[in-house]
Protein backbone atom coordinates (compact mmCIF):
# COMPACT_ATOMS: atom_id res chain seq x y z
CA UNK A 1 0.00 0.00 0.00
CA UNK A 2 1.18 3.39 -0.67
CA UNK A 3 2.27 5.86 1.89
CA UNK A 4 -1.01 7.98 2.32
CA UNK A 5 -0.69 12.01 3.15
CA UNK A 6 -3.16 14.46 4.22
CA UNK A 7 -1.31 17.85 3.96
CA UNK A 8 -3.51 20.13 6.26
CA UNK A 9 -2.21 22.67 8.78
CA UNK A 10 -4.59 22.99 12.20
CA UNK A 11 -8.25 21.54 11.96
CA UNK A 12 -7.16 19.00 14.47
CA UNK A 13 -11.27 18.58 15.25
CA UNK A 14 -12.26 17.80 11.70
CA UNK A 15 -9.50 15.81 11.24
CA UNK A 16 -10.00 13.32 13.93
CA UNK A 17 -13.75 13.50 12.95
CA UNK A 18 -13.33 12.27 9.16
CA UNK A 19 -10.13 9.61 10.32
CA UNK A 20 -12.97 7.83 12.14
CA UNK A 21 -14.73 7.55 8.61
CA UNK A 22 -14.60 5.11 5.24
CA UNK A 23 -15.77 6.47 2.18
CA UNK A 24 -18.80 4.09 2.68
CA UNK A 25 -20.11 5.67 5.65
CA UNK A 26 -19.15 8.95 4.51
CA UNK A 27 -22.30 11.60 4.77
CA UNK A 28 -23.91 13.33 1.86
CA UNK A 29 -23.10 16.26 2.61
CA UNK A 30 -21.09 18.96 5.37
CA UNK A 31 -21.09 22.50 6.42
CA UNK A 32 -17.37 23.07 7.12
CA UNK A 33 -17.91 26.88 9.29
CA UNK A 34 -15.51 28.97 10.88
CA UNK A 35 -13.90 32.65 10.45
CA UNK A 36 -12.29 33.12 7.49
CA UNK A 37 -8.48 32.21 6.87
CA UNK A 38 -8.47 28.94 9.22
CA UNK A 39 -8.36 26.72 6.06
CA UNK A 40 -12.02 25.14 5.48
CA UNK A 41 -11.49 25.39 1.82
CA UNK A 42 -8.34 23.55 1.82
CA UNK A 43 -9.46 21.04 4.33
CA UNK A 44 -12.30 20.68 1.60
CA UNK A 45 -9.83 20.06 -1.03
CA UNK A 46 -8.18 18.08 0.72
CA UNK A 47 -11.07 15.71 1.38
CA UNK A 48 -12.23 15.51 -1.87
CA UNK A 49 -8.74 14.98 -3.08
CA UNK A 50 -8.60 11.87 -0.05
CA UNK A 51 -11.86 10.57 -1.50
CA UNK A 52 -11.19 10.37 -5.31
CA UNK A 53 -7.84 9.07 -4.70
CA UNK A 54 -6.99 5.90 -6.41
CA UNK A 55 -4.44 4.24 -4.03
CA UNK A 56 -6.16 1.18 -2.04
CA UNK A 57 -7.30 2.25 1.58
CA UNK A 58 -10.07 1.58 3.83
CA UNK A 59 -9.97 5.62 6.04
CA UNK A 60 -11.66 8.23 4.27
CA UNK A 61 -8.53 10.48 4.72
CA UNK A 62 -5.28 10.34 3.59
CA UNK A 63 -3.84 10.12 -0.55
CA UNK A 64 -0.68 9.09 -1.90
CA UNK A 65 -0.19 12.44 -4.58
CA UNK A 66 1.15 9.59 -6.88
CA UNK A 67 -1.90 8.41 -8.97
CA UNK A 68 -3.55 9.86 -11.75
CA UNK A 69 -6.56 11.13 -9.82
CA UNK A 70 -3.94 13.09 -7.60
CA UNK A 71 -2.46 14.24 -10.43
CA UNK A 72 -4.69 16.09 -11.59
CA UNK A 73 -5.39 18.14 -8.10
CA UNK A 74 -1.78 19.13 -8.02
CA UNK A 75 -2.67 22.57 -9.92
CA UNK A 76 -3.71 23.69 -6.69
CA UNK A 77 -6.65 26.40 -6.59
CA UNK A 78 -6.56 25.49 -10.57
CA UNK A 79 -7.74 22.23 -10.44
CA UNK A 80 -9.83 20.06 -13.01
CA UNK A 81 -10.44 17.27 -11.77
CA UNK A 82 -13.77 16.04 -13.82
CA UNK A 83 -15.35 14.74 -10.20
CA UNK A 84 -14.11 17.89 -8.48
CA UNK A 85 -16.94 20.57 -8.83
CA UNK A 86 -15.51 23.95 -7.11
CA UNK A 87 -17.38 27.11 -6.77
CA UNK A 88 -16.79 29.96 -4.73
CA UNK A 89 -18.75 33.11 -3.42
CA UNK A 90 -22.68 34.16 -4.77
CA UNK A 91 -24.44 30.96 -6.17
CA UNK A 92 -27.52 32.09 -8.42
CA UNK A 93 -30.38 29.69 -9.17
CA UNK A 94 -29.12 29.44 -12.96
CA UNK A 95 -31.24 28.77 -16.25
CA UNK A 96 -33.73 25.69 -15.94
CA UNK A 97 -33.02 24.68 -19.62
CA UNK A 98 -29.68 24.56 -19.49
CA UNK A 99 -27.31 22.39 -21.10
CA UNK A 100 -26.50 18.60 -19.66
CA UNK A 101 -22.99 17.00 -19.88
CA UNK A 102 -20.23 17.49 -17.54
CA UNK A 103 -19.66 21.13 -15.86
CA UNK A 104 -17.10 23.15 -18.26
CA UNK A 105 -18.24 27.24 -17.30
CA UNK A 106 -16.78 29.90 -15.23
CA UNK A 107 -19.43 29.56 -12.56
CA UNK A 108 -22.02 26.97 -11.16
CA UNK A 109 -25.41 27.51 -10.38
CA UNK A 110 -27.82 25.81 -8.22
CA UNK A 111 -29.57 24.50 -11.06
CA UNK A 112 -26.36 23.60 -12.78
CA UNK A 113 -25.32 21.36 -9.25
CA UNK A 114 -28.68 19.59 -9.12
CA UNK A 115 -28.43 18.60 -12.92
CA UNK A 116 -24.61 17.80 -12.26
CA UNK A 117 -25.57 15.05 -9.78
CA UNK A 118 -27.66 13.14 -11.58
CA UNK A 119 -24.94 12.16 -14.12
CA UNK A 120 -22.47 9.45 -13.53
CA UNK A 121 -18.78 9.45 -11.86
CA UNK A 122 -16.25 10.29 -14.74
CA UNK A 123 -13.83 7.88 -13.19
CA UNK A 124 -16.90 5.32 -12.01
CA UNK A 125 -16.30 6.24 -8.48
CA UNK A 126 -17.59 9.13 -6.08
CA UNK A 127 -18.17 12.76 -7.62
CA UNK A 128 -17.50 15.74 -4.64
CA UNK A 129 -18.08 19.24 -4.82
CA UNK A 130 -17.17 22.17 -2.62
CA UNK A 131 -19.13 25.85 -2.52
CA UNK A 132 -16.70 27.68 -0.94
CA UNK A 133 -18.00 30.96 0.93
CA UNK A 134 -21.15 30.42 -0.41
CA UNK A 135 -24.00 32.73 -0.40
CA UNK A 136 -26.96 32.32 -1.99
CA UNK A 137 -28.01 35.33 -4.22
CA UNK A 138 -31.69 34.50 -3.81
CA UNK A 139 -34.00 32.85 -1.48
CA UNK A 140 -34.85 30.77 -5.11
CA UNK A 141 -31.21 30.07 -5.16
CA UNK A 142 -31.18 28.32 -1.97
CA UNK A 143 -34.65 26.24 -2.54
CA UNK A 144 -33.06 24.92 -5.90
CA UNK A 145 -30.39 22.55 -4.15
CA UNK A 146 -33.58 21.23 -1.60
CA UNK A 147 -33.95 18.59 -4.39
CA UNK A 148 -30.20 17.05 -4.07
CA UNK A 149 -30.70 16.91 0.09
CA UNK A 150 -34.34 15.79 -0.28
CA UNK A 151 -33.32 12.93 -2.61
CA UNK A 152 -29.19 12.62 -2.25
CA UNK A 153 -27.64 10.02 -4.77
CA UNK A 154 -25.30 7.77 -4.57
CA UNK A 155 -21.59 7.95 -4.29
CA UNK A 156 -22.37 12.41 -4.00
CA UNK A 157 -20.46 14.50 -1.39
CA UNK A 158 -21.49 18.13 -1.43
CA UNK A 159 -19.01 20.95 1.02
CA UNK A 160 -20.06 24.19 2.13
CA UNK A 161 -18.18 26.50 3.44
CA UNK A 162 -18.82 29.19 5.27
CA UNK A 163 -18.06 32.25 8.19
CA UNK A 164 -21.86 33.03 8.45
CA UNK A 165 -23.66 29.47 9.00
CA UNK A 166 -26.62 31.57 10.57
CA UNK A 167 -27.20 33.09 7.16
CA UNK A 168 -28.18 30.02 5.75
CA UNK A 169 -31.50 28.94 5.04
CA UNK A 170 -32.43 26.25 8.12
CA UNK A 171 -33.80 23.95 5.81
CA UNK A 172 -30.36 24.00 4.29
CA UNK A 173 -28.24 23.93 7.49
CA UNK A 174 -30.38 20.87 9.10
CA UNK A 175 -29.71 18.64 6.46
CA UNK A 176 -26.11 19.25 6.24
CA UNK A 177 -23.31 17.59 9.25
CA UNK A 178 -21.97 20.78 10.38
CA UNK A 179 -18.24 20.84 11.23
CA UNK A 180 -16.65 23.13 13.01
CA UNK A 181 -13.01 24.80 12.65
CA UNK A 182 -10.99 26.82 15.30
CA UNK A 183 -8.92 29.09 14.90
CA UNK A 184 -5.04 28.32 14.27
CA UNK A 185 -2.42 28.59 16.79
CA UNK A 186 0.48 31.37 16.03
CA UNK A 187 2.66 28.71 15.66
CA UNK A 188 0.23 27.31 12.75
CA UNK A 189 0.00 30.82 11.19
CA UNK A 190 3.76 31.40 10.86
CA UNK A 191 3.68 27.35 9.11
CA UNK A 192 1.08 28.79 6.72
CA UNK A 193 2.75 31.80 5.84
CA UNK A 194 6.85 30.73 5.10
CA UNK A 195 4.62 28.06 3.32
CA UNK A 196 3.18 31.15 1.25
CA UNK A 197 6.54 32.48 1.09
CA UNK A 198 6.91 35.22 3.60
CA UNK A 199 10.26 35.59 5.38
CA UNK A 200 10.89 34.71 9.25
CA UNK A 201 10.49 38.01 10.65
CA UNK A 202 6.91 38.94 8.52
CA UNK A 203 5.86 35.34 9.20
CA UNK A 204 6.43 36.33 13.06
CA UNK A 205 4.54 39.25 12.97
CA UNK A 206 1.77 38.10 10.72
CA UNK A 207 1.23 35.66 13.16
CA UNK A 208 0.82 37.25 15.94
CA UNK A 209 -1.65 39.91 14.12
CA UNK A 210 -3.59 37.15 12.69
CA UNK A 211 -5.46 36.10 15.30
CA UNK A 212 -5.75 32.76 14.32
CA UNK A 213 -6.55 33.80 10.14
CA UNK A 214 -4.42 33.33 7.31
CA UNK A 215 -6.65 35.89 5.65
CA UNK A 216 -6.16 38.32 8.32
CA UNK A 217 -2.27 37.23 8.73
CA UNK A 218 -1.77 38.49 5.36
CA UNK A 219 -4.06 41.98 5.07
CA UNK A 220 -2.14 42.66 8.23
CA UNK A 221 0.95 42.37 6.37
CA UNK A 222 -0.05 43.82 3.60
CA UNK A 223 -0.12 46.97 5.39
CA UNK A 224 -0.79 50.69 3.81
CA UNK A 225 -3.42 53.20 4.40
CA UNK A 226 -6.07 52.18 1.81
CA UNK A 227 -5.98 48.39 3.69
CA UNK A 228 -8.83 47.34 5.81
CA UNK A 229 -7.26 46.82 8.76
CA UNK A 230 -6.11 50.26 8.40
CA UNK A 231 -9.36 52.15 7.70
CA UNK A 232 -10.79 50.15 10.90
CA UNK A 233 -8.45 51.12 13.16
CA UNK A 234 -8.94 54.78 12.56
CA UNK A 235 -12.37 54.34 12.59
CA UNK A 236 -11.68 52.28 15.86
CA UNK A 237 -9.45 55.25 17.23
CA UNK A 238 -11.87 58.16 16.27
CA UNK A 239 -15.24 56.94 17.59
CA UNK A 240 -13.58 56.35 21.34
CA UNK A 241 -12.33 59.76 20.90
CA UNK A 242 -15.70 61.13 20.50
CA UNK A 243 -14.93 62.05 17.27
CA UNK A 244 -17.04 61.43 14.05
CA UNK A 245 -15.44 58.46 12.41
CA UNK A 246 -14.19 58.21 8.90
CA UNK A 247 -16.20 56.63 6.38
CA UNK A 248 -17.87 53.47 7.44
CA UNK A 249 -16.29 50.70 6.97
CA UNK A 250 -18.89 48.16 7.09
CA UNK A 251 -20.53 46.15 4.48
CA UNK A 252 -21.85 42.49 3.99
CA UNK A 253 -18.01 41.65 2.78
CA UNK A 254 -16.16 43.43 5.32
CA UNK A 255 -18.24 43.34 8.44
CA UNK A 256 -16.51 40.21 9.78
CA UNK A 257 -13.10 41.15 9.27
CA UNK A 258 -14.00 44.45 10.37
CA UNK A 259 -15.25 43.30 13.80
CA UNK A 260 -12.65 40.68 14.47
CA UNK A 261 -9.95 43.41 14.12
CA UNK A 262 -11.98 46.07 16.70
CA UNK A 263 -12.52 43.23 18.68
CA UNK A 264 -8.66 42.73 18.72
CA UNK A 265 -7.82 46.77 19.50
CA UNK A 266 -10.68 46.53 22.32
CA UNK A 267 -9.27 44.04 24.01
CA UNK A 268 -5.28 45.25 23.92
CA UNK A 269 -7.21 48.45 25.46
CA UNK A 270 -9.06 46.39 28.37
CA UNK A 271 -5.87 44.85 28.90
CA UNK A 272 -3.62 47.91 29.23
CA UNK A 273 -6.04 49.45 31.60
CA UNK A 274 -4.81 46.60 33.77
CA UNK A 275 -1.61 46.53 33.43
CA UNK A 276 0.94 47.81 31.45
CA UNK A 277 3.28 45.44 30.85
CA UNK A 278 0.40 43.06 28.94
CA UNK A 279 1.18 41.17 25.70
CA UNK A 280 -0.44 43.00 23.07
CA UNK A 281 -2.40 41.28 19.91
CA UNK A 282 -2.39 44.57 17.58
CA UNK A 283 1.73 45.70 17.89
CA UNK A 284 1.44 47.50 15.36
CA UNK A 285 -1.24 50.30 17.21
CA UNK A 286 1.08 49.62 20.21
CA UNK A 287 1.27 53.43 21.38
CA UNK A 288 -2.10 54.66 19.97
CA UNK A 289 -3.43 52.05 22.11
CA UNK A 290 -1.43 53.30 25.29
CA UNK A 291 -2.39 56.80 24.82
CA UNK A 292 -6.30 55.85 25.18
CA UNK A 293 -7.35 56.32 28.67
CA UNK A 294 -7.92 53.20 31.34
CA UNK A 295 -11.58 52.12 31.39
CA UNK A 296 -13.45 51.10 34.66
CA UNK A 297 -13.37 47.61 34.81
CA UNK A 298 -17.50 47.39 35.03
CA UNK A 299 -17.24 49.53 31.47
CA UNK A 300 -14.79 47.37 29.93
CA UNK A 301 -17.05 44.38 30.23
CA UNK A 302 -19.76 45.90 29.32
CA UNK A 303 -18.13 46.84 26.00
CA UNK A 304 -16.55 43.79 24.88
CA UNK A 305 -19.88 41.79 25.52
CA UNK A 306 -21.68 44.78 23.22
CA UNK A 307 -19.32 43.85 20.72
CA UNK A 308 -19.74 40.11 21.17
CA UNK A 309 -23.42 40.49 20.39
CA UNK A 310 -22.71 42.86 17.92
CA UNK A 311 -20.65 40.28 15.83
CA UNK A 312 -23.30 37.56 16.45
CA UNK A 313 -25.80 40.03 14.78
CA UNK A 314 -23.51 40.52 12.10
CA UNK A 315 -23.68 36.70 11.22
CA UNK A 316 -27.40 37.31 10.11
CA UNK A 317 -29.07 39.29 7.49
CA UNK A 318 -29.05 42.83 9.74
CA UNK A 319 -27.85 45.92 7.79
CA UNK A 320 -23.98 45.92 7.82
CA UNK A 321 -24.95 49.73 8.43
CA UNK A 322 -26.46 48.65 11.75
CA UNK A 323 -24.27 46.79 13.12
CA UNK A 324 -21.72 49.28 12.55
CA UNK A 325 -23.39 51.39 14.27
CA UNK A 326 -23.88 49.00 17.32
CA UNK A 327 -20.09 49.28 17.63
CA UNK A 328 -19.58 52.76 17.52
CA UNK A 329 -22.16 53.33 20.28
CA UNK A 330 -20.13 49.90 22.42
CA UNK A 331 -16.76 51.70 21.97
CA UNK A 332 -17.46 55.44 22.37
CA UNK A 333 -17.10 56.49 25.72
Amino acid sequence: MSDLRFDVVGAHGPRTFFERMTRENIAHAYLFSGQPGVGKKTFARRLAQSLLCDAPKTAALGYDATCASCRLFSAGDATRHPDFLENLGTLKIGDSNGAQGFYEGEGLTARDIVRQFSLESYSGGMRVLMLGDVEFATHHAASALLKFFEEPPDNVVLILTTSAPGMLLPTIRSRMVEVRFAPLSIAETRDVLARMGYDERDAALGAKLGQGSVTRATAALGGGEESLRAQVAEWFFAAVGGATPPENWATRETLDEGIETIKALACDWVALGATSDAPLVAVDFDQRLRDLPALDPAVAVAMLSKIDDAQRIARTNVSPNMVGELVRMAITR
